[in-house]
């Protein structure tokens, strides 16, 4: 036959408290801070035609085509630290749900 006493139960219910509020739970970064893609300069028609483009009009999409590679030189370190703080919020969950299991044992 098995006792409880409602004092080692409450013992074990304030151990178990602290164990799990010892785990933090992370938060995700802001999706406010995911950079938006540059949006790719739209091809002329004239590009497939069998005849090309006249001068001004290929000359008007190899400068939008020159601007949208700058837009992507500055958009890339900005998906890069995006990335990084996302691989640092998987990497703290898999650490909490770790912490929280080892509370259960």
């Amino acid at each position: 036959m098995v006792r409880w006493s409602i004092p080692g139960c409450f013992a074990g219910f304030l151990l178990a408290s602290a164990a799990s509020a010892a785990c933090t739970a992370p938060t995700a970064p802001p999706a406010e801070l995911r950079p938006t893609k540059p949006a790719i300069p739209p091809k002329p028609a004239c590009m497939s035609a069998k005849a090309g483009c006249p001068g001004w009009e290929a000359y008007s999409f190899n400068d939008a085509v020159k601007a949208y590679n700058l837009q992507l030189e500055a958009f890339r370190p900005m998906a890069e630290a995006y990335v990084k703080a996302l691989n640092a919020y998987v990497k703290a969950s898999a650490d909490y749900a770790q912490c929280e299991v080892k509370t259960l044992q």
